[in-house]
């Protein structure tokens, strides 16, 4: 049975190519409210940003000095924003993935793209709620929560 979605949470989505984010706008943000309900998330904004590999190593190394792709970064905002007095919503962060390494991770894992990708949105929304790991040992509790919650992800297909 499908919960309400709270639709109290803003969500922003960016592509460089536009008919992709046409197309797969609907999905993402039902997705990302689904993963909000989950976590009993309200007041959010997140900016989700879908990019190349280029990109996100320009990102990769600029802020964590690895000069290499990688699939998720997030930015967490959480820390220095509290809403102000009477505020609705406040800016959690941005969540950026690599839709190259995404690709590539599914076909490597052999997971469908579309729970890859779930993984890698959830994964992002975890770590801007505080939620933290020190490698991806699948024994790392972060890693064994998220991968609960993946398994009640069903049904939302974006690719």
């Amino acid at each position: 049975m499908l919960k309400t979605m709270d639709m109290s949470n803003k969500i922003k989505i960016k592509h460089e190519n536009t008919l992709f984010l046409k197309k797969k706008e609907k999905k993402i943000r039902l997705l990302c409210n689904k993963i909000f309900d989950t976590l009993n998330i309200k007041n959010w904004e997140l900016s989700i940003v879908i990019c190349d590999d280029t990109f996100i190593k320009f990102l990769n190394k600029e802020y964590r000095n690895s000069d290499e792709p990688t699939d998720v970064l997030s930015f967490s905002q959480m820390e220095d924003n509290f809403p102000a007095f009477g505020a609705k919503t406040i800016h959690a962060g941005d969540i950026v993935i690599s839709i190259d390494t995404l690709k590539r991770n599914s076909g490597e894992l052999g997971v469908d793209i579309n729970e890859e990708f779930a993984r890698l949105l959830l994964h992002g929304i975890l770590h801007i709620n505080g939620y933290t790991h020190s490698d991806n040992n699948p024994e790392q509790k972060m890693i064994i929560f998220q991968e609960e919650i993946l398994k009640n992800l069903t049904g939302v297909e974006i690719f």
